[in-house]
C-alpha cells in the first residue's frame, strides 16, 4: 500500500477520532436533561477507534495517534521512516477536526471559546479536577503505556483473531473513563493539538505536557512489549498491507 494512501487513512482516521470524541465533549455532554456525560463522552472515543480500526486497519494500521506510531515502533512494528509522513497526517487531520467542530459549536448563539472551550487537554486551572502538573505527567504516561501494550498484544498473529479492535476500543474508553478528571485525557499528542491549535493561549502554553508524556508512555510501553514478546516467533508489521522489514 503506497504511502499516500496510508496517509490519506490516517487522516481521515485521526480527524474522525477528535471529531468523535471532543464532538461528543462539547456538543453533547452537558446537553440539558439528556447529555450523554463523562460515561458517553468516554465510549465516544473508543467507538471512534473501534470503527476505524474495522475501516482502515488494513490500509494503515488504523494508528491515529503519534505515540501509538512511535510506541509501534519501538516494539519492532513499523519502520522508523514512515513515523514522520503518519504524525504528520495524524496532527493535519486532528487540526481539520477542530476547525470543523468549532464551526459548528459556533452555530450556537451562546457558544464561547474561552468559556465553553473546544476539549482541550490541561492540567492545574485547566484540568477538569484541578489536578497539578506532576498528576497530568504521570497518568497520561502510564495510560499511554499501557495503550500501547495493549495495541501491541492484541494485534499480535498469535492473539485471537479479528478482535483486537475491540480490545483498543475498550482500552482507550477505559482510558478516558479514568483519567478525564485529571486532563480531559489525552494519550494522544495529535489530538491535543488540534483542539490546542483553534483554543490557543493557555492550550498551547500547556500543550508540551501532552507529547512529551504520551511519546515517553509508548516509547516505553513498544520497549516493554517487545522485551516479553522478544523469544516468540516474529510478529507482523502494523502497517496496513506494508510489511516492515525491521
Amino acid at each position: 500500500m503506497n504511502m499516500v494512501r496510508r496517509s490519506s487513512a490516517e487522516f481521515l482516521g485521526t480527524f474522525w477520532l477528535v471529531f468523535g470524541g471532543c464532538g461528543s465533549a462539547v456538543l453533547a455532554a452537558a446537553f440539558p436533561q439528556v447529555g450523554i456525560g463523562l460515561l458517553g463522552v468516554s465510549f465516544a472515543f473508543g467507538l471512534t477507534v473501534l470503527t476505524m480500526a474495522y475501516s482502515i486497519g488494513h490500509i494503515s494500521g488504523c494508528h491515529l495517534n503519534p505515540a501509538v506510531t512511535v510506541g509501534l515502533w519501538a516494539g519492532g512494528r513499523f519502520p522508523a521512516k514512515d513515523i514522520l509522513p503518519y504524525v504528520l497526517a495524524q496532527l493535519v487531520g486532528a487540526f481539520a477536526a477542530a476547525l470543523v467542530l468549532y464551526v459548528i459549536a459556533t452555530g450556537k448563539a451562546d457558544y464561547s471559546l474561552a468559556v465553553n472551550g473546544l476539549a482541550a487537554n490541561g492540567y492545574e486551572a485547566h484540568s477538569p479536577g484541578q489536578y497539578n502538573v506532576i498528576s497530568a505527567l504521570m497518568i497520561e504516561l502510564v495510560l499511554t503505556f499501557f495503550f500501547v501494550l495493549v495495541i501491541l498484544g492484541s494485534t499480535d498473529r498469535r492473539a485471537p483473531a479479528g478482535f483486537a479492535p475491540l480490545a483498543i476500543g475498550m482500552a482507550l474508553t477505559l482510558i478516558h473513563l479514568i483519567s478525564i478528571p485529571v486532563t480531559n485525557t489525552s494519550v494522544n499528542p495529535a489530538r491535543s493539538t488540534g483542539p490546542a491549535l483553534v483554543v490557543g493561549g493557555w492550550a498551547l502554553q500547556q500543550l508540551w505536557l501532552f507529547w512529551i508524556a504520551p511519546l515517553a508512555g509508548g516509547l516505553v510501553g513498544g520497549l516493554a512489549y517487545r522485551a516479553l514478546a522478544e523469544d516468540m516467533p516474529a510478529k507482523p508489521a502494523i502497517t496496513g498491507e506494508a510489511k516492515s522489514s525491521t
